[in-house]
This record gives structure tokens, sequence and C-alpha cells, in this order.
């Protein structure tokens, strides 16, 4: 008998039955990947530009943030340099590709021409890709506004809150403080710059340049998620900037602005120290300009002034002019006179009769009367030219140099800022340069600051302070302290270059004569007195073309003055520069006692605070100046000599009975 094994086993029906539902299986398998290829076909090739777009557009931008730069102040806490929040209006254009009309309605806003904004936008070479573009810094509230309110119909236009550097006081000691600008390409490709953003801002000149790693602070970031028309959506993260560290400057405000508003609309120079530690009380050089210009973007107005002005305005005078400082440079040579023994403070006794003749030639003193019987304190106190050609052509030039150098002239002082050296001639330099021997001629005209002669404002102000701080000579100091923003402060102390090596007698014999000028009866300097405080000086009347070869304002005689306060006690010595201004006595003498007055706060103290000398004050010394006269260096250490009391007889008329 037969089994049924094929109804046992499930063959037959049923088989088939699963054969089926395999097939079902494996065409809805290839079907549903069948869709999926479709769906990606359809999304990467019929929607991929969209979906490209899409992707392009709503994209996570890192934007820069700049830091605040340091706060520069003078030493009594007055801001010169500080930041204020401003408006910038920055535009991206590959949010706006192939959108030319934006381009056209963004300059009609800023008020430029499309062709220029183009141009600006292309020399943003050096930025990365959606890398916004400041095109108006400082933009006006009518700026902001129209923007704002055009927003949707300007993709890539955005407005941001930044800190601006500003300078409140314009160009108040703009060459000193100096400017910011942005960071060229040449500079970028330095070590130092190489990690700053390419549109950050650096010091370019002044303080700010020479002090920019301090100052300038560390860059922020900000990562941004904007929409298909650049603008922002949110912010998904912040890095804050470090602000700059601030700067305490040697700069007094008093004594600055006065030095300003003494030089406005001339052109010239002004430098004032402190003797007793080298610290810049002021410098200005006129004409100026205001940096201010430089953090907002020049204008064409701007730029022509500052390139094609005749005055130079971006010229520093006080530390880059380089000029004969006529009879100035007669206390160096009277220096030289006294410390190798061809001058005493009475001979040689020099007769002027308004010239002197040497090598067939007459070279003439300034005043063609003459000064008659002529001994140093004189020569000094009347600038006597004929005295100063027959000393100098004693001692010859090298003898003039040495001493001249050792009073820090004819080379950069190391104040840190650029500055020239200027000239102080030898024979060794003009073998070397010139290529041809000195000649004694040359001489007579060095002796009296002119010839080869040159030098800068601040080596004059140097000068003075040397001469009467008892022969100290400091590298003059700007910044006296650097504040971080820990609260930590680093402090720059004084620097002594060298102690002179001269004898103090002499120095006091040229202190003696400085006093004279300003004081005595014939002193060139006598606008420069005053009742409440002693101050000595020397001036200074520099040709600057040939007699007789020109005539107009451009070619008259160049002013000096360099004046010490107190004398006897020196607090400021300050060297004033104004170019073709004639006779530096007149020209400079009233802006020096405007200087010092205001430095020393006249009105602020008793006059015996502000005029120490020793147990001798100022004041005294002053007044019996004024009641005997001519005031001699002998008579001068005479009085130096007496008591107290014989002093206080001397000044009150008493004979020597005490009637």
């Amino acid at each position: 008998m037969k089994s049924d094994r094929s109804g046992f086993y499930g063959e037959g029906d049923g088989a088939g039955d699963i054969k089926r539902r395999l097939w079902l299986l494996s065409v809805c398998v290839v079907v549903f990947f069948a869709v999926i290829v479709l769906r990606l076909w359809y999304l990467q090739v019929i929607k991929g530009p969209y979906y490209r777009k899409l992707s392009e557009d709503n994209r996570i931008r890192v934007v820069s943030i700049r830091p605040p730069r340091g706060i520069i102040y003078d030493r009594n806490g007055i801001p010169l340099a500080d930041n204020t929040p401003s408006y910038t209006i920055t535009f991206t254009p590959e949010d706006a590709k192939g959108k030319p009309e934006v381009m056209q309605k963004l300059s009609g806003i800023l008020g430029v021409t499309p062709q220029d904004l183009e141009d600006y936008v292309r020399s943003e070479k050096f930025r990365n890709p959606y890398q916004p573009i400041r095109v108006r810094e400082n933009a006006s509230f009518a700026e902001v506004s129209e923007v704002e309110a055009l927003k949707d119909s300007l993709p890539g236009v955005s407005v941001q809150v930044e800190l601006r550097r500003y300078y409140p006081y314009g160009d108040f000691a703009s060459h000193l403080i100096g400017y910011i600008g942005k960071i060229t390409p040449a500079q970028h490709k330095i070590a130092k710059y190489a990690d700053l953003p390419p549109d950050f801002l650096i010091g370019q000149y002044g303080l700010e340049q020479a002090f920019d790693k301090y100052i300038r602070g560390v860059p922020g970031k900000r990562a941004i998620e904007v929409d298909a028309t650049g603008h922002q959506k949110k912010v998904l993260y912040t890095v804050n900037p470090i602000a700059g560290n601030d700067l305490v400057t040697t700069i007094d405000f008093r004594a600055q602005q006065a030095a300003e508003d003494g030089l406005k609309g001339k052109t010239g120079a002004l430098v004032a120290i402190d003797p007793r530690n080298g610290d810049i009380l002021a410098m200005v050089s006129k004409p100026s300009f205001d940096p201010n210009i430089f953090t907002v973007g020049l204008t064409g107005k701007d730029w022509q002034y500052l390139t094609t002005d005749p005055g130079k305005p971006l010229d520093n005078r006080a530390l880059q002019g380089q000029f004969p400082p006529g009879s100035t440079f007669k206390l160096a040579v009277s220096l030289a006179g006294l410390e190798t023994g061809k001058a005493t403070p009475d001979s040689p006794v020099v007769f002027c009769t308004g010239g002197w003749p040497f090598g067939g030639r007459v070279f003439h003193c300034w005043d063609k009367h003459g000064h008659g019987r002529t001994t140093l304190h004189k020569a000094i106190v009347q600038s006597c030219d004929t005295y100063f050609y027959n000393l100098g052509n004693i001692l010859g030039i090298d003898k003039i140099a040495k001493y001249a150098n050792y009073l820090g002239l004819g080379m950069k002082t190391g104040i840190g800022l650029r500055e020239d050296s200027g000239l102080i001639p030898s024979t060794a330099w003009k073998l070397k340069y010139r290529h041809c021997k000195w000649y004694p001629g040359e001489t007579i005209s060095c002796a009296i600051g002119q010839g080869y002669v040159n030098v800068t404002p601040i080596q004059l102000a140097r000068m003075a302070a040397t001469i009467t701080n008892g022969g100290v000579l400091y590298r003059p100091r700007v910044v006296s302290a650097i504040k971080y923003g820990n609260g930590s402060i680093t402090q720059f102390p004084p620097d002594i270059l060298w102690k002179l090596p001269v004898k103090q007698a002499n120095l006091d014999i040229i202190r003696d004569g400085m006093y004279g000028v300003v004081n005595e009866p014939g002193g060139t300097a006598h606008l420069a007195s005053s009742k409440k405080v002693v101050i000595g000086g020397k001036t200074g009347t520099a040709q600057v073309i040939g007699l007789g070869r020109g005539r107009g304002a451009k070619f008259r005689d160049n002013a000096w003055l360099v004046a010490v306060a107190p004398l006897y006690n020196p607090k400021i010595a300050v060297a004033i520069l104004m170019e073709h201004a004639g006779h530096g006595g007149s020209a400079c003498g009233p802006l020096a006692k405007q200087v010092i007055k205001a430095y020393l706060r006249i009105d602020d103290k008793s006059i015996a605070e502000k005029n120490g000398f020793g147990n001798l004050t100022g004041t005294i010394l002053h007044r019996a100046a004024v009641k005997f006269g001519n005031f001699t260096g002998s008579r001068l250490k005479a009085f130096r000599s007496m008591t107290g009391a014989a002093k206080t007889r001397m000044l009150l008329g008493e004979d020597r009975h005490g009637r």
C-alpha cells in the first residue's frame, strides 16, 4: 500500500504559494529601491540647484570682532585717545551676486558713485569669502535708518555696532599720539601681524604705532547663521575680544594746550621736557592733522591736504625737522670754550665793531653797530656773533663737535618714535662724506649755528635741560607706564644716558648767561621775562637763504628760543622753532612764558614754592637782578655767597651799616 508523501511534506499547492509570496516580496523590494533611487535622482538632479542655493544661503559665518584699543592718557589721567560706539555698514558681495541694483542703492545711501563703491569692494581682495566688508564706518543716523528701512531689498548689507578709535581733542598732540589705519597687504606678511584679520586696525604713526602691540588688543569672533539675504538669524557662539592695555604718557595737558594755542596758524614746533627725568611735557608740530580722519576713511579732500599742502602736515618737525639752530648753538660753543680753557668769564675780551674780518672777508654781527667790549657773559646775553666767530676760530670744529655731541646734538635722542639725527660736522665727517678737507672759514659759520650744523627741536630742548640740571643727559620719555587689564602696571623709569664730563662751575657760568638773556638790559629774550618765575634762555635767528637772495615771508629767518624755568631749580625746559618768523626773542618769547606758566600752574601756588633755588628762592634772585640791573656772572656768584640777612638788606636797599 503506497503512502501519500506529497501531502505529508507540503508539496503541491503549498509550495506554489510560497513561491508566489517570494516573488511578490522581490517585486516590492525592487519597487521600493526604485522609488528611493528615483527620489534621490529627483532631489539631486532635478532639485539639485535649488537645494544647493538654499545650502549656500543658509550658512554659518564667522565674523571678526575688533577689540577696543587701550586708552592713551596724559600724566594727570585726561584721555587723549579713547574709544566711542559707532555704527558700521557692512556689505557681503556674495549675498548680492547677480543683483546689480543692490550696489546702486547702497552707493546712493553712502553718497558715493557706484563705480567708487565697486572699486572699493574689489580692493578687498585679501578677505575670506563671505567676509563682510566695512563700507562705511562711523555711519550717520540717517544712513543707518535708510539701510534698515530698505533691508529686504539690500541682501548682503547690514549694520553693526562697534567701538571706534576717537581722539576727543582733534589735532591736539596729533604728531605724538599718531593715528591708526587698516593693516596693509605688505604689513600682513610681517610675522607680528600675520595672525590678525585682513581688515584689522593697527597703529601707523606716533605712539599708536610704537606701542601698538600693547594697546591694540586681541580680536574676537562671532559665529552667526544668516538667511538667504545675508541677514543674521541667530548667534551660535561668541569669543569676546580682549581690550588693549592703557598708556599713561608724560604729556601735561595744560602745557600742551598752551603750546597748541601759541603755534596755531603758524609753521613750527615746540618741545617741553622735564630736566629732572627727561619726561616730555609737551610736543607740538604745526601744521598738524586731525587723526580722526584716519579712523573713518580718508576723503579726497583730506588726502589732498595731507599730501600737497606746502606745510607738510604729516611731518613731525619736533623730531624730524632738521634746522640750523642759529645762536642757540652758542651755548654749546661756550661750554667747549670753558672746558678747554679757551674762554673764561672775563676772557677773551673781544671788541665788536659790527663784524669780524677773516680770510679776506668780513663776517658780520647781527648788530651792525657792534657790541663794543664783550666778554663771554655779555656775548651770551646779547648774542654777539663777533665774539663767537673769534672763539670758534680758536677752538676749531672738532672741539666744538665734541662738546655739542656731549649735549646730545647731532644724534637721535632714543625717544622711541621716528626721528632724524641732525648733523654736527667735523673734519672726519667732511672727509668721509664730502671727500675734501675742512676749511677754517667753515668753522666761523658753524660757531654761530649756521653752515653744516643741523639739529632737531627736541635736541635743543634736551640741551637746555642738560646744561641747567647739572649735566645729566636723559633719554626723552613719552610713556611713563602701561596699565594692564588685570590691574597690574609696568612703570618706565627715567633713563640716564650719561653725565657730562664737565665742571659744574662752567655749567653755572652758562646758566647765569641764560639768566641775563631774559632778564638783563640788552638781553635778547626780554619778552620771556616773568615777575612770577625766574626764566632763563637763549635766542636764535637762523638764515634759511643767503643774504639778498630772496624776498617774501618764505625767505625770512627762522626764529628759535630755548628757555628753562625755574632757572635755578629747573622743572621745565622748552625749545621753540617758528619758521620764517624773524627774531627768536620777539617771536618765541611770549609763547615760552605761556607754556612755562601753564605747566608750573603759576596761579595755583605761591611764588616761593615755584621758584626754588636751594636756600635762595628764585623770587629773591629775580628781584635782586631787577633791582641791580646788569647782574653779571661774577656779581651773581657773590650774591649767592651772601648770608640770608645780607641778601635781605641788599634787597631792601639798606647799606652795609644797616641804614
